[in-house]
C-alpha cells in the first residue's frame, strides 16, 4: 500500500486529503508545517508528499528544498491557495512533480497522484534493475584467447564506448547476452540500466505492450498502466534478445522508436521521448527471413550498425580448457566446495566432444561433474555422466538430420509404421 505525507497548516484541509485518500486505498500521515514534514520524512518513507507553500515556521518552498536532499526520489506535489504562474514554476524548478492550485480539484489531485505513483514506481524499478546490472557487470568477462574470441573482444573494445547499434549473431548457447552485457560495460551509458528483453519468450500478443507500455484498460487484463521495456531503459540500454522472432507489427513499432526515439504506449495517443542504444541479438539468418518476408529490411539495416558474430564453441575448441576451469571455479564457490581438479584426459575427453548447445551446453556439463564426481573430474567420469547429445549424435539425431523439416520427418515416420504395423505390439 502506498504511502503519503499530506503536509499543511489547516488541519481540515489535512483531514480531508486523509479521508478522501485513504478510500482510494492510501495509507495516509499528516504533519502541520515543514520542520514536522522533515522530521516525519527523516523517521519514514514516503512515496509521495503532498506539500502546501504558505505555512508558518517553514514554508513548501523552503521545505522542498530539503527535501530533495533528504529524500530526492520522493515525487512532491504542491498545493497553494496563494498561487500564481511564477509561483508554480519556482515550485518545478526546485523538484515539485506538480503543482496543484486550491481549491483543489479532486479529480486532478487524484490523476497527479496516480503519475506521480508511476513515477516511483519507474525509479524504484530503475535501481532494482540498477543493481542487477551493477552485479552482472562485475562478473563479465570473456573467456577464450582463440581468433574468433579475440576479434570479438576487440570489436566490443572499439564499439562499446559508441552509441552504434549492434546486431549480435550466433547459436543458441555462444554467449549473445554476455557480448551484449560487455559493450553496455563499456559504453558512457554502464551507470544506467541495461533492459534485457527476450522476444521469443513473449507471446505475440504482448509484446508491444512488454516493449512500449500500455494505458489501463487498453485491451483485457489492462489492469493499470504500464511503463513499457523502452521507456524503463530510456538513458540506458535495450538488449532485445532473439529478434529474429519478433512479429512484423511489432518490428514496425521498434522502427519507429530507433528513428525518432519516440514510443507510443498502447491505448495512448501521445508520444514519449526516450533515449535508448539497442543491441538486437538472434541465431537466425535475418538475410534469410527478410527474403522469406518474416523481417523488415529496415529495421535490420537500423539494427546492424555494428554485427558481431559469436563464434561457436566447436570453432573454438582451444578456449574449452579455460572455460573448464572458470566454471569449475565459479561453481564450486556458488556450492561452498572446494575447487576440483579436472586431470589432463578427462579435458582431452571434453575437447574431443561435439558441443551443439555451445558453452550453455558446457557449463551444465561440468556442473554435472562437478556434482557427480568424486575428488578430482576424470575421463571416466566424463563418459559415465555426458549424454550422448554431447559427444557423437544418437540414432535419432542422426535420423533427424536426413530431413529438412519436422513434417518430412513426421511423413517418413507414418510411412515406416504403415510398412511395419503389423509387426507392432501394443501393450
Amino acid at each position: 500500500m502506498a504511502k503519503i505525507l499530506v503536509v499543511d497548516d489547516e488541519k481540515s484541509i489535512r483531514s480531508t486529503l486523509k479521508d478522501i485518500l485513504e478510500l482510494e486505498k492510501y495509507k495516509v500521515d499528516q504533519a502541520g508545517d515543514g520542520f514536522e514534514c522533515l522530521v516525519k520524512v527523516k523517521q519514514n518513507n514516503y512515496d509521495i508528499i503532498i506539500l502546501d507553500i504558505k505555512m508558518p515556521k517553514m514554508d513548501g518552498m523552503e521545505a522542498i528544498d530539503r527535501l530533495t536532499e533528504l529524500s530526492p526520489d520522493t515525487p512532491i506535489i504542491m498545493i497553494s491557495g496563494h498561487g500564481t504562474i511564477d509561483t508554480a514554476v519556482e515550485a518545478v524548478k526546485k523538484g515539485a512533480f506538480d503543482f496543484i492550485q486550491k481549491p483543489m480539484d479532486l479529480n486532478r489531485l487524484l490523476i497527479t497522484i496516480r503519475n506521480a505513483m508511476d513515477k516511483s514506481c519507474l525509479i524504484t524499478e530503475k535501481k532494482t534493475l540498477q543493481k542487477k546490472v551493477n552485479n552482472k557487470l562485475e562478473t563479465v568477462q570473456m573467456i577464450g584467447n582463440s581468433k574468433g574470441i579475440k576479434q570479438v573482444k576487440d570489436t566490443i573494445e572499439r564499439v562499446g564506448p559508441t552509441e552504434a547499434r549492434v546486431l549480435i549473431t550466433g547459436e543458441n548457447g555462444t554467449g549473445k547476452e554476455l557480448v551484449a552485457r560487455s559493450l553496455h560495460a563499456k559504453s558512457s551509458r554502464s551507470g544506467s540500466p541495461l533492459i534485457e528483453v527476450n522476444c521469443a519468450a513473449i507471446p505475440s500478443e504482448l509484446i508491444e505492450s512488454e516493449l512500449f507500455g500500455h494505458k489501463k484498460g487498453s485491451f483485457t487484463g489492462a489492469y493499470k498502466d504500464r511503463v513499457g521495456k523502452f521507456e524503463s531503459a530510456s538513458g540506458g540500454t535495450l538488449f532485445l534478445d532473439e529478434i529474429g522472432d519478433m512479429s512484423l507489427s511489432a518490428q514496425a513499432k521498434v522502427l519507429r522508436a530507433l528513428q525518432e526515439s519516440r514510443i507510443t504506449r498502447v491505448g495512448e495517443e501521445k508520444d514519449i521521448q526516450v533515449d535508448v542504444r539497442v543491441f538486437a541479438a538472434t541465431n537466425k539468418n535475418l538475410r534469410e527471413e527478410i527474403a522469406k518476408g518474416r523481417f523488415r529490411e529496415d529495421l535490420y539495416h537500423r539494427l546492424a550498425v555494428i554485427i558481431v558474430e559469436v563464434p561457436a564453441l566447436n570453432e573454438r575448441k582451444d578456449d574449452i580448457p579455460l572455460l573448464v576451469n572458470h566454471f569449475v571455479d565459479n561453481i564450486c564457490k556458488e556450492y561452498g566446495m572446494a575447487p576440483k581438479k579436472v586431470v589432463g584426459t578427462a579435458m582431452k575427453a571434453l575437447q574431443n566432444l561435439s558441443w551443439t548447445g555451445n558453452i550453455r551446453e558446457l557449463r551444465n556439463v561440468v556442473e554435472r561433474l562437478i556434482i557427480l564426481s568424486k575428488e578430482e573430474i576424470t575421463k571416466k567420469d566424463v563418459e559415465l555422466f555426458v549424454t550422448p547429445s554431447s559427444g557423437d549424435k544418437s540414432g535419432i539425431n542422426r535420423l533427424i538430420d536426413k530431413f529438412d523439416d519436422l513434417p518430412s520427418l513426421q511423413a517418413y515416420v507414418k510411412n515406416e509404421y504403415i510398412k511395419h504395423k503389423d509387426d507392432v505390439t501394443v501393450v
